[in-house]
């Protein structure tokens, strides 16, 4: 049963559809190693069994009679708890909503059930996905099945660590400053952070149960262990709200190039102002001239024409006003007045931000988008670490701004786990993870690769490539 543990969303779906595989069984199975394997990670913090278990029946019965529903029939899987799952238990492990049973399913859960996906559980993460590490006083702290004394990052640490164990085949994470990206990387998986805009988060939270606006920044995605159940996860997701229904549809242009010998690759690794650590960059670079070796053309000094300080700048302000929504009047009011020109009392300063100040950052988001716009057409994809680090050890000191990272020996911020992955987000563009190797203590490490606007097919082949050629998701020792 534990075989069944390992294998892909695309996989069991195949084998329900042929009646190899009953999804009641998958279920089971499915549940019985939740028991055995996931109390040490505390990754799946609320379950349906009862549900999943009258879903599989009635999966099982249309596949008797004919009837499959869409690409996931029968597929059990988990999802992370922001996104409100109807008749279930969704927290955001926020203490005020530890009894919050909505009424509805998010769009993303929607999309899922609709492609016939069993929703069995939620996995864990930080109090309204608001950190890079996952613990919260409503479940407590996810550990990471490579090394259970550190984090598995955040904010979909959960649905990484449980991707990882062998919990689930698929997930659905969000990302507003490297919530998917992190989270895969730090444990070794796969994700997908997509085009801003082409996935509907509504019936996430934050913002409050019932909120309709989207986030800016902020995308759903798929998470999974490899790149194949990534883009099945992005075909169910990506599609218009209820509002532009009517009169929108998604029509993805495909990769670039089917070929690997026909990409042109960027490689950008290095930055005085985001170190990242040796072991981590000797793997990523370790990566690039496997994909040069492969037929790539890799080039390790083509650059948009645009500074790392502005887009960085940029994306931090733009990330604390999103964030502010949330923050009282009073709250806003004190953040105004912080003085200061570090980093913490510039991000709490743009949680006060004026519209007319907004506006002004979006302008120069749109000309940081035109720059990139214009790399992309000698560029297909650029290569980008996702973090810093590998896994840090778990810590829950507060305030968490002043919690430090350690790179290569000299103590850095914390919130530098931000700054690769807002060089991208900032700009709305697609990025893929995959992971590239295991650094000397064993902890896995992802490179992140970003592709045009609404070319995400191409991030994806790419990484699909880059999978084939290193060997793509490994099991962490002891699974």
């Amino acid at each position: 049963m534990d075989e069944l543990a390992w294998l892909s969303a695309t996989e069991v779906a195949r084998r329900v559809r042929s009646g190899e595989l009953r999804s009641r069984d998958a279920l089971e199975a499915m549940l019985d190693r939740i028991e055995r394997v996931g109390g040490p990670l505390n990754a799946v913090v609320t379950l349906d069994a009862e549900r999943a278990r009258r879903e599989a029946d009635a999966a099982d019965a249309a596949i008797r009679s004919g009837n499959a529903r869409g690409p996931l029939h029968g597929v059990c899987m988990t999802v992370k708890d922001s996104f409100e799952t109807a008749g279930m238990r969704t927290t955001s492990g926020a203490p005020e909503l530890a009894d919050h049973v909505p009424e509805r399913d998010s769009d993303p859960v929607a999309r899922m059930r609709a492609a016939g996906a069993v929703i069995v559980g939620k996995t864990n993460l930080p109090v309204y996905a608001g950190d890079c590490q996952s613990y919260n006083e409503v479940f407590g702290t996810t550990n990471n099945p490579w090394d259970v004394t550190r984090t598995p990052g955040g904010s979909s640490g959960g649905a990484a660590a449980a991707l990882a164990a062998g919990l689930t085949p698929i997930e659905v994470g969000s990302d507003i400053g490297g919530s998917i990206r992190g989270p895969a990387s730090t444990c070794g998986v796969a994700g997908h952070k997509p085009s801003y805009g082409l996935v509907s988060a509504r019936g996430q939270i934050p913002g409050p149960p019932g909120t309709l606006t989207q986030a800016d920044l902020a995308v759903a995605g798929p998470m999974a262990r490899s790149v194949d159940d990534l883009e099945l996860g992005l075909d169910i997701l990506a599609g218009p709200d209820e509002w532009h229904r009517p009169a929108y549809r998604i029509d993805l242009p495909p990769a670039r190039h089917e070929s690997l010998d026909g990409f042109r690759v960027a490689a950008w690794f290095r930055e005085s102002e985001a170190p990242i650590d040796d072991e981590v960059a000797a793997l990523l670079e370790q990566a690039a001239k496997a994909l040069a070796e492969g037929g790539a053309r890799v080039d390790f000094e083509a650059r948009p024409a645009l500074t790392f300080e502005k887009a960085i700048d940029t994306f931090e302000r733009l990330l604390a006003a999103a964030l502010a929504g949330e923050i009282p009047r009073q709250g806003i009011e004190s953040a105004a007045a912080v003085a200061g020109d570090d980093p913490v009392p510039r991000a709490l300063r743009a949680r006060a931000l004026r519209h007319r100040e907004w506006l002004s950052l979006n302008e120069r988001r749109l000309q940081l988008r035109q720059r990139w716009h214009e790399f992309f057409k000698d560029h297909d994809a650029v290569l980008l670490p996702v973090l810093p680090t590998a896994a840090i050890p778990h810590d829950h000191s507060q305030p968490a701004a002043e919690r430090t990272l350690e790179v290569n020996g000299q103590r850095r911020p914390y919130f530098d786990q931000t700054l690769w992955v807002g060089l991208t987000g900032v700009v709305f563009l697609p990025a893929t993870v995959v992971p590239v190797g295991v650094t000397s203590e064993g902890l896995p490490v992802g490179i992140q690769i970003a592709g045009p606007f609404l070319e995400d097919r191409t991030t994806l082949a790419l990484a699909r490539h880059l999978e084939r050629i290193l060997g793509g998701f490994q099991r962490p020792p002891g699974y």
